[in-house]
């Protein structure tokens, strides 16, 4: 089955799509051009609630017979001509048909309006206006025009053929009009002041300028507004573009495809892959974030609190006591409770260096290809983030389980063989001084005294039970400290996991979602120009 050929976008859908697109912008992109898509949707709203009307707009310089060709298609002296001065200062308006558009020319702000009665139906529903002189000395002159050219259906420009090829027009008024050449009509006005060759020659040399910009779509029609000659003609263009009462959607389309245009010079289609969470990227941000949250010093503190607690556990008991003089490292931190702040110490020059770098390498990965418009949010983005990473990353590292804190079974187990041994040291102890006892009452020589290997056994006991006792305690040091950089992998894995949701959260989820608006953007954007 054969597909029929792709209809254009509705100007519904093309709206649609530029309203999305300045939606996504909004409070994104800094630039201009949003400014002027919103101000064409305000003006396509208005447009569409004021009915089918065409309003046809006479632009022209001084001289150009604009205002004598406006009164001729009216058919009375609406308009004051003027040779050498501009004299039209504000718009005439001249209405065909039983609808007076009132509310279209309040729009429009036009006051001065005139009914035709011309009986000629095809031109029923045109609004014909007499702009003021695009070249007048008198400013407000020259913002009406510029004000009125962006809200008229279709634009008549008159030409005169001493001013046709003026660089100023074409440059200013006409090229820029390339993507509205189906809403355009040149007039060659006051032909009637050339010979027959001459008023050809000009007609092809203008048309061939029009050419060059554009415009090949905009239909060149030669007039003497005086004589008459070429105004049958130009009435049958605007009856035809009263008739299709299209003029104004056609307008609004053209106006559209121009705004998308400017839009999409702050597109990138094909601006690669999102490199913000590449493994290599994601590494250096949380270690930086770590560095700055006081990741380290919370792991130092876990490990020599695990070593504090390890040796307290397996260490001589009758010194244990010792241990309690200096604080638990951990303790200090006052972790624990994420609703209230660490003790950490803040994040001195060099982290926060790396910290910064570390977050520009992100906007950086997260805005490779993208124009600079779209750059500048990824940073301003990023200058948000980092104003509440220092509160959020202590909130994440205070809440931080850092493993269970409950004493292995062989320290459990060597505090007891501790015990035993601090048992026998002191048997023997008492037992010595029992023999000292018995010695100062000369009674011991009635107790025997029981050796081992010639030595006395309260002796052994004690001496034993103290070597014992030391020398478990140096054994099991080493495993203590294994069991303490143990522990501190653990509680470093776990805060590296925090830190990292903080990072997701308040680094790359933002700079993510900014580069998945910009192809919202862009996607909406092509939508709205195709």
């Amino acid at each position: 089955m054969r597909l029929g050929r792709r209809s254009e976008l509705s100007l519904t859908d093309r709206l649609a799509a530029l309203r999305e697109a300045v939606e996504v912008a909004e409070g994104r992109l800094e630039v201009p051009e949003v400014a002027g898509a919103r101000a064409l949707l305000a003006k396509a709203g208005a447009r569409e609630a004021l009915g089918d009307a065409t309003v046809v707009a006479l632009a022209g310089a001084t001289g150009s017979g604009k205002s004598t060709l406006f009164n001729a298609l009216s058919g009375s002296e609406v308009s004051t001509p003027g040779v050498r001065r501009p004299t039209t200062g504000v718009a005439h308006a001249s209405v065909w048909g039983p609808d007076g558009a009132d509310r279209l020319l309040d729009w429009l702000q036009v006051p001065r309006r005139h009914r035709v009665e011309s009986g000629d139906p095809a031109l029923d529903g045109l609004v014909l206006l007499d702009l003021p002189d695009h070249d007048s000395v008198r400013l407000e002159n020259r913002l009406e025009v510029d004000r009125l050219v962006e809200l008229v259906d279709v634009l008549v420009w008159v030409l005169d053929p001493q001013k046709y090829a003026d660089a100023a027009v074409h440059s200013q008024y006409l090229a820029p009009l390339a993507g509205h050449a189906g809403v355009l009509v040149v007039v060659l006005n006051q032909v009637d002041r050339l010979d027959e060759p001459a008023a050809a020659a000009c007609v092809a040399d203008l048309r061939g300028l029009l050419d060059r910009e554009g415009l090949q779509a905009t239909p060149v029609l030669p007039t003497a507004a005086r004589s008459g000659a070429g105004l049958p003609e130009l009435r049958t263009e605007l009856a035809r573009r009263v008739a299709a009462r299209r003029a104004a959607t056609d307008r609004l389309a053209a106006d559209a495809r121009a705004a998308a245009g400017a839009l999409a010079e702050h597109c990138a289609p094909d601006a690669g892959p999102d490199r913000s969470r590449d493994p290599g990227e994601w590494t250096g941000l949380t270690d930086a974030l770590a560095d700055a949250a006081g990741v380290p010093a919370v792991v130092t503190a876990v490990e020599r609190s695990a070593r504090r607690r390890g040796t307290a556990h397996t260490g001589w008991p009758v010194l244990r006591w010792t241990g309690k003089l200096r604080a638990d490292p951990l303790g200090r931190l006052h972790l624990g409770n994420e609703a209230a702040r660490s003790s950490l110490p803040q994040a001195g020059a060099v982290q926060q260096a790396a910290l910064g770098a570390a977050l520009r390498r992100a906007r950086d990965s997260a805005g490779q290809g993208l124009p600079q418009a779209w750059r500048d949010e990824l940073r301003r983005t990023a200058e948000f983030s980092e104003e509440r990473l220092a509160d959020r990353l202590d909130r994440a590292v205070t809440g931080t389980d850092l493993g269970p804190d409950r004493t292995p079974l062989w320290q459990r187990a060597v505090g007891g063989l501790q015990w035993l041994l601090v048992l026998i040291a002191l048997a023997g102890a008492l037992w010595l001084l029992g023999l000292v006892a018995l010695g100062l009452l000369q009674l011991d020589d009635v107790v025997p005294l029981p050796r081992v290997e010639g030595i006395p056994l309260p002796t052994l006991l004690l001496a034993g039970g103290l070597l014992a006792g030391l020398l478990l305690a140096l054994l099991a040091r080493p495993l203590v400290h294994a069991g303490a950089r143990r522990r501190a992998r653990q509680a470093r894995r776990r805060l590296l996991d925090r830190v990292g949701e903080v990072a997701d959260a308040e680094v790359v989820e933002p700079l993510t979602e900014a580069r998945e608006d910009h192809d919202r953007f862009c996607a909406a954007v092509t939508r709205a120009g195709s």
